[in-house]
């Protein structure tokens, strides 16, 4: 807070700095969230984005109440923090069109360019009650129609195929700390597949890789690929996690610019069909080209929106 963030983080002035509330993780410790002390801390560290200090998340298991009761509070804290540059948040579920209906009828909070959509997590970790795959596509889309020349920041998505699906459905930014559990559980990401346990850490679970996909690995080019191979990967301990870690983002990174491109140079749809071959998201990528191309008729199944907003969403794709 003395030096700012950037400073104390040497973050270059090209790439912005991303400040997420902690709201998901506050509600699942069952802690207070303190507004003046994150007031403050935006003040002094100067973020160049930062969300309202706290969303009430509606979580798929909740009464019809009760999720009401997250949308009031939540939006009497966009209310409440419409001035300077805090961005609003709205979430998918059963009231996203009254989030949209409450958003539009205030002129500041209509006035703002950026809005973050929340509310994802708790259905892609299929919670008791969640909505299905393609109705949490079908919302997102929904949010991008109306609020047309906003930036969307959507929450929760960091996977290797749910990037695709947030850039074809035109969405600005994403974010996850879901790269640093992975790596956390012994998880590396890798392009076009999604998840694969390399390191042994007791409880933890999941699928193993095949023959072509640890040849696929032994050739990755991040940092910590090169310096430490498939070794460094299934280490123990700090070490360890430190070096999935610094893979999980910098495949991340990668997928993103690899989305990004064929998307503004139209050849998204040849390329995903011999990249993408995660087993849940791939369905879905292709219902939403499908759906694409039914409306538009376009032989790319890029449309030109995204082509446009590639420069702009680029310089923030993952925070």
């Amino acid at each position: 807070m003395q030096g700012g963030i950037r400073n104390v983080l040497g973050v270059p002035p090209e790439v912005s700095i991303y400040l997420d509330n902690g709201a998901f993780n506050f509600a699942l410790k069952g802690k207070e969230v303190l507004y003046d002390d994150y007031v403050e801390f935006v003040s002094c560290a100067e973020p160049d984005w930062y969300a309202i200090p706290q969303d009430f998340i509606p979580s798929p298991r909740m009464t019809k109440k009760q999720q009401r009761e997250c949308l009031e509070r939540t939006m009497q804290v966009n209310l409440d923090y419409s001035h300077d540059g805090y961005v609003p948040i709205i979430h998918i579920g059963g009231h996203l069109e009254e989030y949209l209906k409450h958003l539009k009828e205030d002129d500041k909070l209509n006035s703002k360019p950026i809005v973050g959509l929340g509310g994802i997590v708790p259905n892609l970790l299929r919670m008791p009650k969640a909505m299905a795959y393609t109705d949490v596509l079908d919302k997102v889309a929904q949010a991008r129609r109306e609020l047309d020349g906003k930036q969307i920041h959507v929450f929760g998505i960091g996977g290797t195929a749910t990037l695709h699906l947030a850039a074809l459905l035109g969405m600005d930014s994403v974010d996850s700390s879901g790269w640093r559990n992975r790596a956390a559980r012994g998880i590396v990401q890798l392009e076009g597949c999604g998840d694969r346990l390399v390191a042994e850490l007791g409880k933890w679970r999941g699928r193993r890789m095949n023959e072509d996909e640890r040849k696929l690995l032994s050739k990755c080019q991040c940092p910590a690929c090169l310096e430490f191979g498939m070794a460094g990967l299934e280490e123990r301990g700090i070490d360890g996690f430190s070096k999935r870690a610094a893979h999980n983002l910098s495949t991340l990174l990668n997928e993103a610019k690899l989305v990004e491109h064929h998307i503004a140079t139209g050849s998204y749809k040849q390329w995903y069909s011999g990249h993408l071959q995660n087993s849940i998201y791939r369905p879905l990528v292709d219902k939403v080209l499908r759906k694409h191309l039914a409306t538009t008729g376009s032989r790319s199944g890029c449309p030109a929106r995204w082509r446009c907003a590639t420069p702009r969403a680029s310089r923030s794709r993952c925070a």
